[in-house]
């Protein structure tokens, strides 16, 4: 369990290591997607996953000026959350699909968090394995967010007709795009998570908790 100043400190050290501190563009952005998903609330008994989860919450979400302790998969949640708005993608969409993918994903990324390192990270058998013409990961298993827009959504729709699935390999990932997009078209996006789980893993490791009421 990491308090949000951890989490913060985690992925700031990710996605912008020139920083000592989480800046404040990168607080406001973590803001506004736990917002986000605090105020849609959810319904633990409905079929719809999106209804049914929170992105980055568990059984509750309390309000603002409570204090509040992340899992280890909800700060990974967020750090997916940020590097999809970065994509172009609103915060409202960003939320639905992690809503939708949790069960999922959160087993995904246990899966991956076992693996060991040393299978995972080593250079000169990455080297080998890369193939001219076929996507390049700095990892021997790369695992997949992967996310189908269909061709009736519009760039400044927040929430349309959409898939999105969780995928242990690049064979999976590309056979499921492949069966989704059969006859009615759109894009495809995938995002590798097993190196970026293993890095924020190691963050959060280097973090301390801040005692409540301390300025960052």
């Amino acid at each position: 369990m990491y308090k949000r100043n951890q989490v913060e400190l985690a992925i700031s050290d990710l996605l912008e290591p020139e920083n000592v501190k989480p800046s404040s563009e990168l607080r406001t952005r973590i803001k506004r997607l736990l917002e986000t998903d605090r105020a849609l609330g959810r319904s633990p008994r409905s079929n719809d996953s999106e209804r049914a989860n929170f992105a980055f919450f568990r059984d509750s979400a309390p309000g603002s000026g409570f204090e509040v302790w992340f899992l280890a998969y909800e700060a990974f949640a967020l750090l997916l959350g940020l590097q999809m708005m970065a994509h172009g993608w609103p915060q409202r969409f960003v939320v639905s699909v992690l809503r939708r993918v949790r069960s999922e994903l959160e087993k995904e990324h246990d899966r991956i968090l076992k693996l060991r390192p040393k299978e995972l990270f080593v250079e000169a058998a990455i080297a080998r394995a890369r193939r001219s013409g076929s996507p390049a990961f700095s990892t021997l298993h790369p695992a997949f967010l992967v996310i189908v827009s269909h061709h009736r959504l519009s760039a400044d729709q927040e929430h349309g007709p959409y898939a999105c699935s969780v995928q242990p390999d690049l064979g999976s990932a590309s056979a499921w795009v492949q069966k989704t997009t059969k006859g009615v078209g759109g894009g495809s996006t995938m995002f590798e998570i097993t190196v970026v789980a293993h890095q924020l893993a190691k963050a959060l490791e280097r973090t301390t908790p801040q005692s409540r009421g301390r300025p960052g």
